[in-house]
């Protein structure tokens, strides 16, 4: 069996942050998915496990960080070129995501 990787987040509107993934090239695994978590496919071995508050807490041993005071966290997709990372942002920005900061080329590609 290959590993795999499986991310879990808490969010606040599970459509919504369904929505933004699928903009960003997610797709959705409906075996793994119900109206409280949605399981986000980036590759074979990635997996984005978004889900409401109540079901991650089933989970969680630590209260949720309030992410618009603190940081919970860095997470990186590999792309094949800064052309796909741009469309990317692009469509991260039109679904309603916004950028902490400048971009900045680390020199992976």
């Amino acid at each position: 069996m290959s590993k795999q990787i499986f991310i879990n987040l808490p969010v606040l509107d599970v459509e919504k942050s369904m929505r933004f993934y699928e903009a960003l090239g997610f797709t959705i695994n409906p075996q793994f998915s119900d109206q409280n978590g949605k399981c986000m496919v980036w590759s074979d071995s990635i997996f984005l496990m978004i889900m409401n508050h109540e079901k991650f807490e089933s989970f969680a041993t630590k209260p949720i960080a309030d992410t618009q005071k603190t940081l919970a966290g860095l997470y990186s997709l590999s792309l094949d070129s800064v052309g796909e990372l741009n469309k990317i942002m692009e469509n991260g920005l039109h679904a309603g995501g916004h950028e902490p900061n400048e971009i900045r080329d680390y020199g992976f590609m």
